[in-house]
């Protein structure tokens, strides 16, 4: 391969390592799919931006827990007139590397935010907002220590 093109996603970690933030809020896929980095960049500004507003800096724990490793490749085709002339269709179609996804398995944690209990319902309100960004249908769930509270 001629080499893997950079990703956009370049920080998984924001808000505040330290603090007692008991309350951990994940936001799950349904189904197993491909998450580009750029929807991946996309979801993690929307979280990080709506925390920011409503909560402050110190308030929370934001985490990207996946990593685009997969190279995605296309074989570009033209499409102009005569071009039927000039390209090779599907002869030698390994394509070229256009960007990184990350594989997701059904169930798994992509982002997970740490707050305290009162600002659970923010919490919410900002992984609802990153999952929209995402290709997947999404859940999210509350968990306190190791008991699930709210799915």
């Amino acid at each position: 391969m001629r080499g893997v093109p950079d990703s956009k996603i370049r920080i998984f970690q924001m808000g505040t390592v330290k603090g007692d933030l008991p309350v951990e809020v994940a936001l799950k896929v349904k189904e197993s799919c491909n998450i580009q980095h750029v929807a991946l960049e996309s979801a993690r500004i929307a979280a990080n931006r709506y925390l920011q507003k409503n909560l402050g800096r110190s308030e929370y724990f934001l985490k990207i827990k996946v990593y685009p490793h997969h190279v995605l490749r296309e074989n570009k085709m033209m499409a102009v007139a005569g071009a039927d002339r000039l390209q090779e269709g599907m002869r030698h179609a390994f394509g070229k590397p256009i960007g990184t996804a990350a594989r997701v398995m059904e169930g798994q944690s992509i982002i997970i935010v740490k707050v305290i209990p009162e600002n659970v319902e923010h919490a919410m309100k900002a992984l609802k907002r990153a999952g929209m960004k995402l290709p997947s249908t999404y859940i999210i769930e509350v968990v306190k220590g190791e008991e699930l509270i709210k799915r």
